[in-house]
């Protein structure tokens, strides 16, 4: 088929202007993607708090023969006089009985002293005078002029019969009721129950249950200062 001039004119100029259409400078549309929003941080879980189990401490030996409950139930203080002197065999004048006490509550005494905590230099140095080796065997006492010679004169000791005697506190073991009764009223009703009762096991549960208490608020505390507790955890 043969074109003619017009039509070759015409199918010229409509292919220029499809190619000037398709590459003019007409500009794109732009196409904006919004940023995808950084997710929210998700907090790691809080630590679970851990329990701890005291029974290991009430079983471990205190003294030669005697477990850390039989020091504490029933209240008592005793002395064996095959066993050195001093808290809790007895207890001397300067003896920091609640520093023993609360080492042997909550540290593991095979590998700490029960002096550890009494050892720490916070402690006060101790009395103004040396305490003399005879009875009565404390210092003289202080005043200007001192009220007595401290040779152990003008004491009057009363010959009344046991019977006689109202128990008005427990003062055997006073790391126990300080630290392991929870508090009023229980600490009151502590006191004023004779250590008999603790043999019946009445205050077991309380001195067991403020023991967990306690050393469960402590337990990372004290293995940070890089002591081992007793309690095991569970």
């Amino acid at each position: 088929m043969i074109l003619k001039a017009p039509v070759l004119r015409l199918a010229s100029t409509l292919a220029l202007a499809f190619v000037l259409a398709s590459c003019g400078e007409k500009t794109p549309d732009t196409i904006v993607v919004s940023p995808t929003p950084a997710p929210t941080p998700v907090p790691p879980p809080a630590p679970t708090p851990t329990s701890f189990n005291v029974t290991p401490c009430l079983a471990q030996t205190a003294v030669p023969g005697r477990s850390v409950a039989d020091l504490v139930v029933p209240d008592l203080l005793r002395l064996d006089l095959t066993q050195p002197a001093g808290f809790p065999n007895g207890r001397r004048y300067l003896d920091p009985v609640i520093d023993i006490t609360l080492a042997v509550i909550f540290l593991d005494l095979r590998r700490h002293p029960a002096t550890v905590f009494a050892n720490l230099p916070v402690n006060p140095n101790g009395v103004d005078q040396p305490l003399p080796d005879s009875f009565p065997f404390l210092a003289p006492p202080f005043g200007n002029p001192p009220t007595a010679n401290g040779a152990g004169s003008n004491f009057q000791f009363r010959t009344d019969p046991a019977s006689a005697y109202v128990r008005v506190d427990r003062a055997a073991m006073p790391g126990v009721s300080t630290a392991l009764i929870s508090g009023n009223p229980s600490k009151n009703s502590y006191n004023d129950d004779t250590p008999a009762i603790d043999a019946t096991s009445k205050w077991v549960p309380e001195i067991s249950n403020t023991l967990t208490i306690l050393t469960n608020a402590l337990a990372d505390d004290l293995g940070r200062l890089g002591l081992t507790i007793c309690a095991t955890p569970g």
